[in-house]
């Protein structure tokens, strides 16, 4: 696994949006918002990922397992939803975490501004008042930049998802150069990209895939890239 630069970070059209980073160790944020909300985002941040290492600090299952753990009522919200939307997907919590960091700092900060993105590894939180375009990063592909995701306002707020077998320091055990989910939920959309990552072991595999993606409860829509292919179902609108 080679690191890439988060070249990524400007594929969403962001006219007139003040961006900034916020970083604490593994989480790195990329925020656009209409006013700088960076205290209340590392305040935010601080919080979950305190509540996420609490509790792996007594629950070492929770990180390390590829398959759902049971869950835990008592747990902090955060990790609640975790466990509840990979169980959907049949995955580990962990393979949501990217995207459920992104989604909780993502509604502590919603009521301070009428548009927010937040991208956290790939993985994108947002409401926004105008459409915009995401681009979909698939590493060394052909098709990596070639295509851009439109994000109606009454669609959001929206999770946008990308796993990736070949970009990034998350495990798949497939090959996609890029399997990118959209749900309501960035959470489960992050679950699943790696749900649906783990089942692309060829191209053939793209269109079972996509079919068997389309199927998680939550799910509208998925795009698999695996080299010069490219395969996509659901409600998915390309620019």
């Amino acid at each position: 696994m080679k690191y890439e630069e988060r070249v990524y970070r400007y594929l969403i059209n962001k006219d007139n949006f003040l961006s900034y980073n916020i970083k604490i160790f593994e989480s790195d944020l990329f925020i656009s918002s209409d006013i700088n909300l960076a205290e209340q985002a590392r305040k935010s941040l601080i919080t979950h990922r305190s509540s996420l290492e609490s509790y792996i600090g007594i629950n070492q299952q929770f990180r390390t397992s590829l398959v759902p753990v049971p869950e835990d009522h008592l747990a902090p919200p955060i990790v609640r939803e975790m466990i509840q939307k990979s169980k959907i997907c049949g995955v580990g919590p962990m393979a949501s975490v990217a995207g459920a960091v992104a989604e909780f700092v993502g509604y502590d900060l919603i009521d301070f501004t009428e548009n927010l993105i937040i991208e956290n590894g790939g993985d994108i939180f947002l409401k926004v008042k105008h459409q915009v375009n995401v681009g979909i990063y698939a590493g060394e592909s052909a098709l990596s930049y070639k295509f851009n995701i439109v994000v109606k306002p009454e669609e959001t707020p929206l999770g946008i998802c990308t796993s990736s077998a070949k970009v990034g320091p998350s495990l798949s055990f497939g090959i996609a150069d890029a399997v990118c989910v959209i749900s309501k939920s960035a959470t489960l959309a992050d679950a699943a990209a790696s749900a649906i990552g783990n089942r692309v072991k060829n191209k053939k595999d793209i269109k079972p895939s996509l079919d068997y993606g389309i199927k998680i409860p939550g799910i509208i829509g998925v795009v698999i890239i695996v080299g010069s292919d490219m395969g996509a179902i659901g409600n998915v609108e390309f620019l």
